[in-house]
């Protein structure tokens, strides 16, 4: 039925100019305005988009709403610490001193780390 959709996720923020500065300046990745009374589109780097609408009563979502594989995840997190991203950390997650979960090696799944967007919502950069 929807083998052939252009499908994309959306997620609400609390500030859309922070929102595109983030995803643009700090993540690299392209933003496209919308129109339609704010909404801007994130292109993924390998196809898609995610929708991102203004919402004054924003609640960031208590989950992670968008993952990235990376080859070396490492580089990856402190290029984003570099530019001022701090990795959350979780009661009960043996993270490293970078934030970083180390499942690989544990045979646990992959290695991640979480961070969070302008707007609150949870991220993560995963060992691919």
């Amino acid at each position: 039925m929807f083998e052939n959709s252009d499908a994309f996720s959306g997620m609400s923020s609390d500030d859309i100019e922070a929102s595109r500065s983030f995803y643009e300046g700090v993540l690299g990745l392209v933003v496209k305005d919308e129109g339609m009374g704010g909404l801007i589109s994130v292109r993924l780097p390998k196809g898609g988009a995610v929708l991102i609408y203004p919402k004054e009563d924003h609640q960031p979502a208590t989950f992670t709403i968008l993952n990235f594989p990376v080859d070396d995840i490492d580089a990856v997190v402190d290029e984003l610490a570099a530019k001022g991203v701090t990795m959350d950390r979780y009661e009960g997650m043996d993270q490293d001193e970078k934030g970083i979960l180390r499942g690989k090696a544990a045979g646990e799944g992959p290695d991640i780390a979480w961070f969070k967007d302008p707007a609150g919502n949870i991220l993560s950069v995963l060992s691919s």
